[in-house]
């Protein structure tokens, strides 16, 4: 099994999801995004049969290499709002996951982040944010006090959520953007800091319908950090 034939499947279907956003049939919206966030997350999630990229991910850095370097997004994806340009493989899944907990919670569904305090004890996490400002040296040093095997059960957690309010979208949320209190929301919970690096996150996401999130935090935004990890664990 190649990268490419790995990819391919999710490609497809994100494209098919793309377009039937365009339309109004809210029941063929829910059921392509939940189709879409099961191939990016680990199997568990949605109770796949056969692994996901996310388990290969997952599975190698359960296997003592958290702490390998890796490119932080696919070349031709614009870092200037970044700390670093390489982070340590663990820190991908941290903030693909911590991001997808924000946008499906506080943004889209207006409640609580499933992250608090007796996560971050049990991930033995020393930020409670995304990660996007880290310089190199600290993602390091935030990664190698990572608890993975409780931060594969946020994981777990956070995508098993997301597929429960995927389910119960209603079109007009699909179609509109979010209450402004529901972005700030992020800052006052610490999902973002006020480094520029960071904040930038809460423009981006204000900006976005909750089909906008669908396309990005919520699916795309996983095959901009998995495919570099899979580079270092299915090199060419």
């Amino acid at each position: 099994m190649t990268k490419e034939n790995l990819y391919a499947p999710f490609h497809v279907k994100y494209d098919a999801l793309k377009n039937e956003l365009m339309g109004n049939d809210i029941a063929a919206i829910r059921e392509l995004t939940l189709e879409v966030h099961a191939m990016v997350h680990p199997a568990e999630v949605s109770r796949c049969k056969e692994k996901t990229i996310a388990d290969l991910v997952l599975d190698y850095v359960l296997d003592g290499h958290q702490n390998v370097p890796t490119s932080r997004m696919n070349s031709g994806i614009d870092l200037t709002y970044a700390g670093t340009d390489v982070v340590p493989m663990a820190w991908h899944l941290w903030h693909i996951y911590r991001i997808e907990d924000l946008v499906s919670n506080p943004l889209i569904a207006g409640k609580e982040q499933i992250f608090n305090a007796d996560w971050q004890s049990r991930i033995g996490a020393s930020i409670t944010d995304t990660g996007n400002a880290l310089e190199y040296a600290e993602a390091k040093e935030f990664c190698a006090g990572l608890n993975v095997a409780e931060l594969k059960q946020y994981m777990l957690e956070v995508g098993k959520n997301t597929r429960k309010i995927i389910a119960n979208l209603t079109l007009p949320q699909v179609k509109n953007m979010v209450p402004e209190e529901n972005v700030m929301e992020i800052l006052r919970v610490g999902g973002v800091t006020t480094d520029f690096r960071s904040v930038w996150l809460l423009i981006f996401w204000g900006r976005l319908t909750v089909g906008g999130m669908i396309l990005t935090p919520l699916t795309d935004h996983h095959m901009y950090h998995l495919p570099p990890c899979l580079d270092v664990i299915m090199p060419d």
